[in-house]
């Protein structure tokens, strides 16, 4: 099997020298902020590399191991050069051959390996989240699309299950953020619907010997519930986003798990913004701040202060805003710290501008909405493209509203420019209510050229727009 084939990165593991693997993760997340990167290195991922599982970083490892150990090259590091992992096919288990071109990334690649060879002979879960077809539609992962999510392996005899189980439901978690992060939720909600079902029948079936291996099914499969929370809130699915949000709630405190649980009432409140629920999006704002006051994470309350900000915006309470927002950036100043959780790493100062940027919108104060707005914009990572898209899209619905019409269209056909990738029902959303703020003002050229295109691409909504 593939397994026996991998061969030891002695020259990674030399690196790391006396270090823990733990030790040497945290590094590898301080060395990606030194540069601006971000990546989600943990001890697991450190023993991944070292035991030859992935063979050739991402892009975004690359880099960072690079800055690392300046003057190596990846084979310096262990790996296998690029073109050689990309130049070859891969093979299925029933060995037909995979074009190169369904995957992705190596990382990718090799989550999808690894939930695929955890699955042993157990029944598995099919869960495929590739974006061909409609969301509703069948498994996609076809000839050129992104590759499938993987499985999730059922109970093995008797119920029980391990490291296998539970690593499939954390890579199923990592995949989703990483798809979600290019691509927007649309195309993948509903097919997350079958890893989460599966990672709910072994919490609820299985048993252990180990608590600890309990303690991360239930850590994992929460996540998994936020994962596929956020996809339906993107996708506009409001009532059943609230409804995963819930049941992972209850996952964290039935597993006493304090991350897990301001990790819920973080997207709790964001939901209940959204949904014009204010006083609920501050109280769990709120909430999610208790629950996180012991986790040594200044970033963690920075976002939790922002979503407090953005419910007293809507309340129209602008002192208990601008309190809250002076918390969030006097927290966000204490910079970051190894005790950040893993799904944290969206938040840096582009999200940071733009939750300020929504919360003066919502208060009407259109120049302070556009100013940091554009800040969001301009400081945006590329890897998040669907971020970048609603930045834009912010920005254009304040220019719009702030009496700024041809630097709105302008926003606003970049926002177009990234939605043949990016799916996104909110990003359109936002879209479709610029352009019926633009539509009086229809008349003037650029705005005439954006609202075209805008029907063109038949985005729903248009309200004659």
């Amino acid at each position: 099997m593939a397994s026996s084939r991998a061969v030891p990165n002695l020259a990674f593991r030399r690196l790391r020298g006396q270090r823990s693997p733990a030790e040497f993760a945290a590094a590898v997340r301080r060395a990606a902020r030194e540069i601006g990167e971000q990546v989600a290195c943990d001890a697991r991922y450190i023993g991944r590399v070292e035991s030859g599982e992935i063979r050739c970083p991402n892009y975004a490892y690359e880099r960072v191991f690079l800055h690392m150990f300046p003057g190596l090259s990846l084979t310096d590091l262990g790996f296998l050069a690029r073109e050689r992992v990309r130049g070859r096919g891969t093979r299925t288990a029933a060995g037909a051959p995979v074009s190169p071109t369904t995957i992705r990334n190596d990382e990718e690649s090799d989550v999808l390996r690894r939930a695929f060879m955890t699955g042993g002979t157990a029944t598995v879960a099919a869960a495929s989240l590739g974006l061909g077809g409609s969301p509703g539609g069948g498994p996609g992962g076809g000839p050129g699309g992104p590759p499938p999510l993987g499985t999730i392996p059922a109970p093995r005899v008797g119920g029980r299950f391990g490291e296998s189980e539970v690593a499939a439901v954390e890579d199923a978690v990592r995949q989703i953020r990483l798809l979600d992060d290019r691509h927007g939720a649309d195309g993948l909600y509903r097919r997350a619907a079958g890893p989460l079902r599966a990672a709910y029948a072994l919490l609820d079936s299985g048993t252990t010997a180990r608590q600890s291996t309990v303690d991360r099914l239930h850590a994992g499969a929460g996540e998994l519930a936020l994962s596929v929370g956020w996809l339906a809130h993107d996708s506009g699915r409001l009532e059943d986003a609230r409804s995963h949000y819930a049941e992972a709630l209850a996952t964290a405190r039935v597993g006493g798990d304090p991350g897990l649980e301001a990790h819920a009432f973080s997207n709790t409140s964001f939901l209940a913004r959204d949904a014009g629920r204010f006083r609920e999006a501050v109280r769990a704002a709120q909430a999610g701040q208790h629950a996180a006051k012991h986790l040594s994470s200044p970033r963690l309350l920075s976002l939790l202060a922002l979503r407090e900000a953005g419910g007293w915006a809507g309340l129209g309470d602008r002192p208990a805003c601008e309190e809250a927002l002076g918390r969030a950036h006097t927290l966000f100043g204490r910079g970051p710290s190894d005790a950040d959780p893993e799904w944290m790493s969206f938040f840096g100062e582009p999200e940071l501008e733009f939750l300020e940027a929504q919360s003066w919108s919502q208060l009407g104060d259109w120049p302070s909405a556009a100013r940091h707005a554009r800040r969001a914009t301009a400081l945006n990572n590329p890897h998040f493209a669907r971020n970048l898209a609603l930045y834009r899209a912010q920005l254009a619905a304040d220019l719009a509203r702030g009496g700024a019409p041809e630097e709105a269209a302008a926003a606003g056909e970049r926002v177009l420019d990234l939605l043949d990738e990016v799916q996104s029902t909110r990003i359109r959303s936002v879209l479709a209510d610029t352009a019926l703020v633009l539509h009086p003002l229809r008349g003037t050229p650029e705005v005439a050229a954006f609202l075209a295109r805008r029907r063109a691409g038949g985005t729903p909504g248009e309200g004659g727009a």
